[in-house]
């Protein structure tokens, strides 16, 4: 996983893009993942920030829906997303998501959870063509965790029904099944403004990084080349519009096992590593964990997230 934040910048300025992310003086954590760092400068500069309508004519092929940008949001260092569970309340208090190892307060250590902590951070929320229309303020961060899987959830002080009805936005709906392989998937990274296309090519039993190990985690095909920046992007099912995953890490240089360089561990133990190769975490298993009021509740029926 990728980290600096300076470099991230520095791509902008060669590439062109405009104004830099959201809420750029918050200090970037520090460790793995596809956080902007340094590494991104060479595959920004070559092209990889490119503009809205460049990306959404990259879409390819005939069964490619319009996935676009709306209810992404840009986090510092990071991607993110407003999302709903399918049974979401339009009162109730909306929530963004990103990785865990995006969190303001660090990276958590292996079987570290972290629950209901007070936060203000800030998001930048974007409308369909990418351009930022609002800041969202966190009111505390409800879930955190790096621990089987990569994902945070912050609950914000407005509700769904008033970021739709001030900008014309609605959340992304998470889906409640596990996805399959095959299926075409798009990644918007709200803090590059791109989105990238491919398939879910299969899922790795454990992924191992450094110290963490993420379970059934999703594997993608090669077209998916995201870099530092796309962290905590949700990963969309283009046929229907739902979120499945949220995108995490990859393989950089062909090592085994470290940081930056996941490898994937079957159920008896063989190792395998897939140069260049990109994967997320499953998001299925959350909407369990929410009930009404976006309330957080790990000990409900089918709730499998990591516990304190």
């Amino acid at each position: 996983m990728r980290k600096p934040l300076a470099a991230a910048f520095f791509a902008l300025a060669i590439a062109g893009a405009g104004a830099a992310p959201a809420t750029a003086a918050e200090a970037a954590p520090q460790g793995l993942g596809k956080v902007a760092d340094a590494g991104s400068v060479t595959s920004a500069a070559s092209g990889v920030i490119t503009s809205v309508e460049q990306t959404l004519s990259g879409l390819t092929g005939s069964s490619a829906k319009a996935v676009d940008f709306a209810g992404t949001v840009a986090l510092s260092n990071c991607s993110g997303s407003v999302v709903r569970m399918p049974d979401s309340e339009d009162n109730d208090p909306a929530l963004v998501m990103t990785n865990g190892h995006c969190l303001d307060g660090g990276m958590p250590a292996p079987g570290e959870v972290r629950v209901d902590q007070t936060s203000s951070r800030t998001f930048g929320l974007l409308n369909a063509s990418g351009s930022r229309v609002a800041t969202l303020r966190a009111a505390k961060l409800a879930y955190g965790t790096m621990t089987d899987t990569d994902v945070a959830f912050y609950q914000l002080t407005t509700t769904y029904a008033q970021i739709k009805n001030s900008y014309g936005i609605n959340a992304l709906t998470l889906n409640d099944t596990h996805p399959v392989a095959g299926t075409a998937i798009s990644i918007p990274s709200g803090y590059w403004k791109r989105i990238y296309s491919c398939d879910i090519d299969g899922f790795a039993h454990n992924l191992k990084e450094g110290d963490w190990t993420f379970k059934d985690s999703v594997r993608y095909t090669s077209a998916c080349n995201t870099i530092g920046g796309t962290s905590g992007s949700p990963v969309v099912d283009e046929a229907t519009g739902k979120v499945v995953a949220i995108n995490n890490t990859g393989n950089e240089d062909g090592a085994r096992c470290t940081v930056n360089n996941p490898c994937e561990v079957d159920a008896n133990g063989e190792v395998t590593v897939r140069k260049g190769i990109n994967y997320a975490q499953q998001t299925y298993q959350v909407p369990a964990c929410f009930g009404a009021d976006s309330k957080l509740d790990l000990s409900a029926s089918g709730c499998t997230l990591p516990k304190p």
